[in-house]
Parts: structure tokens; C-alpha cells; sequence
């Protein structure tokens, strides 16, 4: 009933091992109380900041790639804002077809319905596989979750020994659903290039060459939803993230004007968020999204997370076009692993993109 959860040192290549609870197994158990490593305190708890509903930007992806010039325009406009205000949006008519997003969600269902014993041949290692990350210490408040964290893009950077063989068409589903989402990685950033104004190769030259990797989430039924969380507020420390969500079940929250927002599911979407690394290379005129996820007491729920981020060896910092007089650089030059040493080094709690910024 136990499974691995990895805090890693990228830089040193070292990590410590926690042995953790597997919380599908856990739900399973109709628990009349929740065991005490899961309960948030008070002010960390989902309902002492209720969600604010408002609308997350829609973008048509459509429109900016095919459409005539006034209707980009204005669709442009509208993309620079959604990401400069709030940091996200849903992307609908983005070219990935629904059969391939929907065999994405029925292969992580498929897996998590596995017995035990199979699943646990894929445990953490590496901070890949399936398990927890970003666990500190033995009396570490937990996330209501389990995933799969893969590496899955360049090729060759993959450990398939975290790859799980079934159900029989995980690898080749998820090797498909990774060159999909990387097109639309690269169309994002080119259309964020010209945005601000820039020459549309110049955020995806300066990711280099680019790594992706993927978490796979499930968060069981929690008979106390009130007292967890699915996973902790945090910001993503990659460019973009692209969040394939359940069509049916509300989860993923985030952070705008000091309110939590609900992300509703819309049927087909994609959400679209920025990254730390986004935020550093346009020198702060994108900002990276704080968000968390929480559970409900009914129903389960899957999503799958695939962030897009420059190599490990690439240097980040502000785009030199982005910087005068009027906009000072507000970020400091690094190597990309520095900032995920710093990143893993603790626990996921808010954004840690100080590490980065320029202290006036």
C-alpha cells in the first residue's frame, strides 16, 4: 500500500527516498476520518479562500492561424492579454484531434484501474515514474494524489523503465500526444514572440533545444475534501504548460487579483498556462500562474500536465529586445538548472521565481 516519493538534486544528481502511502488505495478504504499527514492546516485549507468564479480567456487557435487579418488581430490582442492579466487560458480549435485527447485520458484510467502490484514496477525513480515528488521530509503534509511523471521529449532523454507497458498502447499514445503538443508549444511561443513585438523564432530560439516532460494526475474521492489538497499552490517552472482536464469534474483553481478561480472544463479545450521560465525571457511581461487543484468527495479525477521548458544546460534570462531605459531587466542570467535545483530542493509551495529576479 506504500509507493516511492523522490526529492531530487538535478544539479548534484542525488536524491533522498520517502516511503509514502498510495492514495488510490487509501480512498478505497471508505475511511470515516482522514489519516492526519493529509490535513491542511486552517489558512492552507480550500475553503478559507473559496473560489471566485470568473471566466478564464478562450483563445480560437483557428482564428490566429488561418483567419484574415482583422479577426487575428483582435484574437492576437486578445492571447497578449489573457497571458500578460492572468497567466492562462483555454485553447479551443488547436489542431490535436479529440480521438487522440480522449485515448490520452482512457490510457491513464486504464492504468490507475491496473492491480497494485503491476503498478508499483513503475515506481519513482529519478523523480520519474509513477509515485509523489516534492516530498521533504516523513512529516510532510501530502497532496490528495498520485501520478505518473515522465520525460518525453527529446527522444532520447527518456527512461522507459518509468514507462508503463500497460495498457498495451501507453508508449505509443503518449509518444503521439507528445509531438502534438510540442507543434502547439512552438505555435504558442511564436504567436507571444509577436505579441511583444519581437520576430516570431525569438522565444523558441531562446528555449534552445527545448524538454518536455508529463505528469499524469489522479486524485481519488476524498470523503473530506474541505481538509486537502489535491496538489499544493505552486507555479510551474517550465515555459508553458498544456493541461489535457477531465471533461465532467471541476479541480484545477488559479490564482488571479488574490482570488482562486475555477477552471471549468470545456469539452475539447486545452489550458494553456505560463511558466517561470516565460515569465524570466519576456522579462516579466507574461506572468507565471500560481494554481493548485482540489478534490471532491464523489467523483475522481484525471488530468495530464505537459510542460514545455528550455534544456537543463540552457542559459535564461530576459530577451535583450525586452530591456531600455523604460524596462529595465528585472531577471538574472542562469543556467537552467540551477533554477531546478533550487525548484526541487523543498517542498511545492507558491512561486519561487525570487530565485531569479533582480533585487532593486
Amino acid at each position: 500500500m506504500f509507493n516511492t516519493a523522490l526529492i531530487f538534486n538535478p544539479s548534484a544528481g542525488t536524491s533522498k527516498r520517502f516511503s509514502v502511502p498510495v492514495v488510490q488505495e487509501l480512498a478505497s478504504q471508505n475511511l470515516q476520518s482522514l489519516p492526519e499527514r493529509y490535513i491542511r492546516s486552517e489558512k492552507e485549507r480550500p475553503n478559507a479562500f473559496p473560489p471566485h468564479h470568473s471566466d478564464i480567456p478562450i483563445i480560437d487557435m483557428d482564428i490566429l492561424l488561418k483567419d484574415s487579418d482583422l479577426r487575428r488581430r483582435k484574437e492576437l490582442e486578445k492571447l497578449g492579454i489573457a497571458c500578460q492579466q492572468w497567466g492562462i487560458f483555454q485553447a479551443v480549435n488547436h489542431g490535436i484531434p479529440l480521438s487522440l485527447l480522449n485515448r490520452m485520458k482512457g490510457i491513464m484510467r486504464e492504468f490507475i484501474q491496473l492491480p497494485l502490484e503491476e503498478k508499483l514496477k513503475y515506481k519513482m525513480q529519478e523523480i520519474e515514474g509513477y509515485g509523489q515528488a516534492f516530498v521533504t521530509s516523513d512529516d510532510q503534509i501530502l497532496d490528495w494524489a498520485d501520478i505518473i511523471a515522465l520525460t518525453t521529449l527529446p527522444p532520447e532523454n527518456r527512461k522507459m523503465d518509468s514507462w508503463p507497458r500497460k495498457p498495451e498502447d501507453f508508449r505509443e499514445t503518449v509518444d503521439q500526444y507528445a509531438v502534438e503538443i510540442q507543434k502547439l508549444d512552438n505555435t504558442v511561443l511564436s504567436l507571444l514572440s509577436e505579441v511583444v513585438g519581437l520576430k516570431p523564432d525569438c522565444f523558441i530560439n531562446m528555449f534552445g533545444k527545448m524538454s518536455q516532460t508529463m505528469r499524469m494526475n489522479y486524485y481519488p474521492p476524498c470523503p473530506r475534501p474541505d481538509l486537502v489538497l489535491g496538489i499544493s499552490p505552486h507555479s510551474d517552472a517550465t515555459g508553458l504548460t498544456v493541461l489535457l482536464q477531465d471533461d465532467e469534474t471541476v479541480g484545477l483553481h488559479i490564482s488571479n487579483d488574490d482570488k482562486w478561480v475555477p477552471v471549468q472544463p470545456i469539452p475539447g479545450a486545452l489550458v494553456i498556462n505560463i511558466g517561470d521560465m516565460l515569465e524570466v525571457i519576456s522579462n516579466g511581461i507574461y506572468k507565471s500562474i500560481e494554481h493548485r487543484a482540489v478534490t471532491n468527495m464523489d467523483r475522481d479525477r484525471i488530468s495530464i500536465a505537459t510542460f514545455c521548458a528550455p534544456s537543463m544546460k540552457t542559459e535564461v534570462g530576459p530577451a535583450p529586445e525586452l530591456i531600455d531605459e523604460l524596462h529595465p531587466c528585472q531577471y538574472r542570467r542562469f543556467i537552467r538548472a540551477e533554477y531546478m535545483q533550487n525548484f526541487f530542493s523543498g517542498k511545492l509551495e507558491g512561486k519561487k521565481i525570487d530565485f531569479a529576479k533582480i533585487k532593486s
